[in-house]
């Protein structure tokens, strides 16, 4: 009971580190659905673990009906986790997260499967992921990982990328970005993000003109 007090307070710090919008405790305690959803899974979870299966899907349910945010209490959560808004996100009963996440509204962590065991994502430690992305099925994302909105990942992703698309792939590899006093660097920064179609459509266009320009060659030969 200490840890999951010592947890929940570490949960509450967390915001004022991550959301430059919350101004005080008391906004946070009434109006941060993400942190109601965390606090009631962490509960849901330890009764979860103790076998109260039932008593933990109840509190899982009227948390989800309260936020809009469905948790497992099957799923674990590391340390300092953040939602940032929350309505539609979904995380499944065997995911697994690790310390300093970050989820966007409207992210999905899925099954592909219907048979029981490992069959939801492992996220590794101080991952982002935008909103409206999935990340499906027994997948390891990698720590220090950037998942871009709306993106869907099927695959498994190393440490440090950044991934975009449909399916989702890498598009970047990096270095830990680290703020003054070793504090890490959680945004997900969307305006620098490639845009892997655009670039092909764009390199697509560029075809088609040349191919067009060499049929208008070859007919005007011949004419």
């Amino acid at each position: 009971m200490i840890n999951l007090m010592k947890t929940i307070r570490d949960d509450f710090k967390m915001i004022f580190e991550r959301d430059p919008a919350a101004r005080s405790r008391l906004e946070i305690v009434f109006c941060y659905p993400g942190l109601h959803a965390l606090i009631l899974h962490r509960i849901a979870h330890v009764l979860w673990r103790h076998h109260f299966k039932l008593l933990a899907r109840i509190i899982s349910h009227f948390s989800r009906w309260i936020t809009g945010i469905e948790i497992h209490p099957g799923a674990r959560i590391g340390k300092r986790f953040f939602i940032d808004h929350g309505m539609g996100v979904v995380v499944g009963e065997t995911t697994e997260i690790g310390d300093d996440v970050t989820l966007y509204q409207g992210v999905t962590l899925g099954g592909t499967s219907w048979t029981k065991g490992k069959r939801h994502p492992t996220i590794g430690d101080r991952v982002v992921i935008g909103a409206g992305a999935s990340v499906l099925g027994p997948v390891d994302i990698g720590h220090d990982s950037r998942i871009g909105s709306s993106s869907v990942v099927i695959h498994d992703v190393p440490p440090l990328s950044t991934v975009v698309g449909i399916p989702g792939k890498v598009v970047h590899r990096r270095e830990p970005i680290v703020c003054e006093g070793g504090e890490h660097h959680y945004d997900l920064q969307h305006g620098t993000l490639p845009d892997p179609f655009g670039e092909a459509m764009d390199g697509m266009r560029n075809r088609i003109d040349e191919l067009e320009r060499r049929i208008e060659y070859i007919e005007k030969k011949e004419a």
